[in-house]
């Protein structure tokens, strides 16, 4: 299995706060369903009910400790092991990681994890969630996209692709 994750993430590694993104970047959002759509992405619940709903032409895996929580069209686990055990029994060969923090934080240094798709926004954020430091130890930076600001996308950015080192 190979697992990629896919994050927007502030100069200062902001991603959120109060479950909510603190930019809203169309160009991203474009770049994140071009990267998703067609495979299978993992997220934890409160990533999940900051977007509302599965997304459309995805199978949405959602980690929660809630037993109770059922949202329609998504497999639910409890746990990160327990979506490695659904993505290995269902032959699962890609799975694309996209929030929030905490999950970011439990596969960022796995064996099995890639690659990085990352929006970098030019800017700093107070906000109450972090992605992992990525450390020029483990990750390369392979590619690297700059993007100016304009009318839809009020901050620079640049795309970017790590790979993992081996």
């Amino acid at each position: 299995m190979k697992l990629f994750i896919v994050a927007a993430v502030a100069n200062n590694n902001v991603i959120g706060e109060n479950n909510k993104l603190m930019w809203h970047m169309p160009a991203d959002l474009k770049r994140f369903k071009e990267i998703t759509t067609g495979n299978t992405i993992l997220m934890g619940r409160k990533t999940f009910e900051s977007i509302g709903k599965a997304l459309p032409n995805r199978k949405t895996i959602v980690v929660t400790r809630k037993k109770d929580f059922k949202p329609e069209n998504c497999v639910i686990v409890h746990s990160i092991k327990d979506a490695f055990c659904y993505i290995k029994d269902h032959k699962i060969n890609e799975l694309y990681v996209a929030g929030g923090a905490e999950i970011y934080r439990q596969v960022i240094n796995l064996h099995f994890t890639k690659r990085m798709y990352i929006t970098r926004i030019y800017a700093n954020f107070e906000g109450d969630s972090f992605f992992p430091e990525i450390t020029p130890d483990r990750w390369e930076l392979i590619e690297h996209e700059e993007q100016e600001k304009d009318k839809k996308n009020p901050y620079p950015f640049s795309f970017q692709v790590y790979k993992k080192k081996k």
